[in-house]
């Protein structure tokens, strides 16, 4: 990975089922001018898909678990290949929001902070 000069602001969606955090994801997008995206989904989709891939959108899932602490290596390793597509910015969608500062500290520690600007949080 090689650092840009400017972070991608990256938007973590907390709570919920896969398909409210997939749809909330899909509402920000929606709202935001067309740019190359990544999204990180934790857990399989419980329904109809909200987001579909294409050249602008890069969709990867992850299992169900914790990205701070059993999920970790998966997550860095999904994580480190979505960032190898250079996108404009990154959506991030786990299930549980116990965690959140403990995955809010591994994308701002070294090496994510040279990549990824955490925006907001959010909880559904």
């Amino acid at each position: 990975m090689v650092a840009d000069a400017t972070p991608i602001p990256t938007l973590i969606v907390a709570g919920g089922s896969a398909a409210e955090r997939e749809h909330r994801i899909a509402d920000a997008l929606a709202n935001r001018p067309p740019a190359r995206t990544a999204v990180l989904l934790e857990g399989l989709p419980d329904g109809s898909a909200h987001l579909q891939e294409s050249p602008e959108l890069v969709i990867a899932r992850t299992v169900a678990g914790c990205l701070c602490c059993t999920g970790n290596l998966v997550m860095k390793v999904t994580l480190n290949r979505l960032l190898r597509t250079h996108p404009s910015q990154l959506f991030i969608g786990v299930a549980s929001t116990g965690h959140l500062a403990a995955l809010h500290l591994v994308l701002s520690s070294p090496p994510y902070s040279a990549y990824l600007c955490v925006m907001q949080e959010g909880a559904t």
